[in-house]
């Protein structure tokens, strides 16, 4: 059996949206909605020793997320002040979660349409 990291993980997630495409941005993995905007970015050591990604998230979502627990999530540099959330990789993850996040986040950006085909089951 193959092992899968966490950026294999996230990368599955993100990928599995509508339209969603992956580029290197400011030296990381990130994902956007076409050619932007973008959705979410993965953090290796980015800014601390920490394996984290950070994500676009719905208004009052990131206080929520780090209320349930801030060991698991916390707010990033630059981007955390627009709400986006960070989630560290590096503990016991649960993957359910992440892929709500992820999807909070391409929901928060994505064009109505593309809301839509996500909404329909269609890729």
């Amino acid at each position: 059996m193959t092992a899968t990291t966490p950026l294999d993980r996230l990368r599955g997630l993100c990928l599995a949206l509508p339209e969603a495409t992956e580029r290197v941005s400011h030296g990381e993995p990130a994902w956007f909605v076409r050619r932007a905007p973008q959705f979410a970015m993965f953090a290796d050591r980015h800014h601390d020793d920490r394996v984290a990604f950070w994500a676009a998230a719905p208004a009052g979502a990131q206080e929520d997320w780090i209320r349930r627990d801030s060991l698991r999530y916390f707010r990033p540099p630059y981007v955390g002040t627009r709400g986006w959330i960070g989630v560290f990789l590096d503990v016991r993850v649960d993957w359910d979660e992440v892929a709500d996040i992820v999807e909070d986040a391409y929901r928060t950006v994505a064009p109505r349409n593309l809301v839509s085909r996500l909404d329909s089951g269609a890729q």
